[in-house]
């Protein structure tokens, strides 16, 4: 108490504020529902990205540009909270470069490879945080949870797996792309648990910047000329993605894994699959198999008994 009455204004002010936020309850229910929606929007964005791309906007022109928007419109609550950049810079670094390359070779895992398998690669990211979990954070399952996540697993591999595609082992560019996004995507939310003394706006700047960095140093590597011979209408498309899609998506994401276990997060997220699969039969009449109907039965089921466990913590 003695610090705190001897400190300049601004960092009692700092400090009232850290102690508030982390004594303040947090529903149990809402980190839930923030995870449901960043899921919901995540299995729908594959439309507009599709739509841009046939407008003759690049995959990596359409990340530079939404991702760029969705930092503009994040710059203002991230100026009031700059300083917590202080606070695990490393951990900071390691979240911007796996956000990063997570957005960026999925996105290049889709245009290599085949979808079905980018998908089933890129879906076992929820092993991979369960393992860093373990590992970095000390987070232990329970005998629920690691049924709940067996459910969820089982669920994810039953709605993608599909004979034709052969043994779901990496064998090609696309292949391995899709691995390392969905082992970045596991880092990623790991550390966004870890960095629990920094706010969400803090952690949504450095994410973005981590997928402008890579998107644009990638797209200096390409041989070919890339950039978009586009309407205005179509740039303007690509910014209205980020400022009403990657904006919320991130932020809702970043809030629901910050206040929640990182096995448990990933079980909840698997929802954008169902999501992915309904959207594709509703906006380009594919076809729903009784195998995608069932899997999605048991990513739901496992997505609702995650949420029970998280009102009885």
């Amino acid at each position: 108490m003695q610090t705190l009455y001897h400190a300049p204004e601004f960092q009692r002010t700092a400090i009232i504020r850290e102690a508030v936020t982390l004594t303040k309850p947090i529903p149990p229910l809402l980190p839930v529902f923030s995870l449901l929606l960043a899921a919901t929007m995540w299995g729908l964005i594959w439309y507009p990205l599709r739509l841009l791309e046939a407008a003759g906007m690049h995959g990596l022109w359409s990340t530079l540009v939404s991702y760029a928007a969705a930092l503009l419109l994040g710059v203002l609550p991230f100026v009031a909270r700059r300083g917590e950049l202080r606070h695990q810079p490393l951990t900071l670094l390691w979240l911007a470069l796996a956000a990063g390359w997570c957005n960026v070779s999925f996105v290049m895992a889709v245009l290599e490879g085949t979808v079905v398998r980018v998908l089933l690669l890129f879906y076992l990211s929820p092993i991979w945080a369960v393992l860093l979990a373990r590992l970095i954070l000390g987070e232990r399952l329970t005998a629920q949870a690691s049924w709940v996540f067996l459910l969820a697993i089982i669920g994810a591999l039953t709605m993608l797996w599909d004979p034709s595609i052969g043994l779901p082992w990496p064998s090609g560019a696309g292949d391995w792309l899709a691995v390392s996004s969905g082992i970045a995507f596991a880092i990623a939310n790991v550390m966004v648990r870890r960095l629990q003394q920094v706010s969400v706006p803090v952690k949504n700047v450095t994410s973005w910047c981590g997928v402008l960095l890579i998107a644009a140093l990638w797209l200096g590597t390409l041989e070919t000329d890339v950039t978009p011979q586009v309407t205005t209408s179509v740039w303007l498309s690509a910014v209205a993605l980020g400022l009403f899609g990657i904006y919320i998506m991130t932020y809702a994401t970043q809030y629901g894994v910050t206040h929640m276990p990182v096995h448990r997060s990933a079980v909840i997220m698997l929802f954008e699959l169902v999501v992915g699969a309904l959207s594709s039969y509703w906006l380009t009449n594919e076809q729903v198999l009784p195998r995608e109907w069932l899997g999605g039965a048991l990513i739901i089921g496992a997505a609702y008994w995650a949420a029970r466990l998280q009102t009885h913590d």
